[in-house]
């Protein structure tokens, strides 16, 4: 496939443009470095860490890895661990759900690269007006939470057009080698996944979230606000559970009024209770009512039939996207 080397900031050329998706809790540094060894980008979601935890999950990956990864902060909330990230030598940072406006400038003081996460196109053009060095183009389609409102196919080559020569990555839906394929024939440098990642062997989802996965049907998903809590006002994509369909069933009742409000369907590791509308996927280690919980999921994810390794996942991604590209 006849595509140039991503070029982000002072990266090397990335010759798989396959960026994980910054999947929040479930992004274990096995994850990330695997990733980026096989040639593609992994990311850390870091807007829930401490200082303590950011810096030592950076370390993590740079132990397994001397390629790029990505640091995410979702500036709904303060990134109060920015600094300690940027500290511990992360090569790129991604902002979500905002604008980071100074925040450009910090990242790029430490030498670290800029992605910015946006909708719609005059998000595409403020993000470049502050200096982002990539943007990410989500489509409504996307599983975790969603900013977009549009479809990824009509939304990617006006952002595209928009960026000039800045790099496009696609996100929203994208599941197969033949999505990648598409995301590119339409103007982007690369793409993000996140589902996708979420069943790979290295991910810290629990078996029974990634089983679901694997068995989910095309109507398997909903955009929602049920599971808001931790994340108020925030839509999000996730699979159809119990706890979603016996919401709806009760007309959508708000806060304080929903079936089964305040049940403790799940414990973490360390026995923290994960209430019916927390929006906590399940990790392993986690006991309870796994099927009960937030478990996200985008638009692709009928595509998504097995549990491969990070590292076959990047290749066989890649590599199927180069026979659609061909054929």
């Amino acid at each position: 496939m006849k595509v140039p080397p991503l070029i982000i900031g002072r990266s090397a050329g990335i010759d798989r443009p396959i960026i994980q998706a910054p999947i929040g809790s479930l992004a274990s540094a096995e994850l990330v470095a695997a990733v980026s060894n096989a040639g593609g980008v992994g990311s850390l979601a870091l807007t829930w860490s401490d200082a303590d935890a950011a810096a030592g999950l950076v370390a993590a990956v740079k132990r397994r890895t001397r390629a790029p990864f990505i640091a995410n902060f979702v500036l709904s909330f303060t990134p109060g661990s920015l600094p300690a990230a940027l500290e511990a030598g992360v090569p790129m940072v991604t902002f979500s759900w905002g604008m980071p406006g100074l925040l450009v400038g910090t990242v790029h003081s430490f030498g670290a690269a800029v992605g910015v996460q946006v909708g719609t196109v005059d998000g595409a053009r403020r993000a470049l007006q502050q200096g982002c060095d990539f943007l990410i183009c989500q489509g409504v389609e996307a599983g975790g939470h969603v900013q977009s409102s549009l479809p990824l196919r009509a939304l990617l080559p006006a952002v595209a057009a928009e960026a000039g020569p800045v790099p496009v990555i696609a996100a929203g839906g994208l599941a197969d080698g033949s999505d990648v394929a598409a995301a590119l024939a339409l103007g982007a440098s690369g793409v993000m996944l996140g589902t996708r990642f979420v069943a790979s062997r290295e991910s810290d989802a629990h078996p029974a979230y990634k089983a679901a996965l694997l068995s989910a049907r095309e109507d398997a998903t909903a955009l929602t606000g049920c599971f808001d809590g931790g994340w108020p006002y925030a839509l999000h994509r996730v699979l159809r559970t119990a706890t979603l369909t016996q919401w709806e069933a009760a007309g959508c009742p708000p806060v304080g009024r929903r079936p089964g409000e305040g049940d403790i369907v799940a414990q973490d590791e360390s026995g923290n209770p994960v209430r019916r509308y927390d929006d906590t996927p399940p990790r392993a280690g986690m006991r309870g009512e796994i099927l009960s919980c937030c478990l996200y999921a985008g638009t692709g994810v009928a595509r998504i039939t097995e549990l491969p390794s990070a590292a076959a996942l990047v290749t066989e991604l890649w590599r199927d996207a180069a026979r659609y590209t061909c054929g």
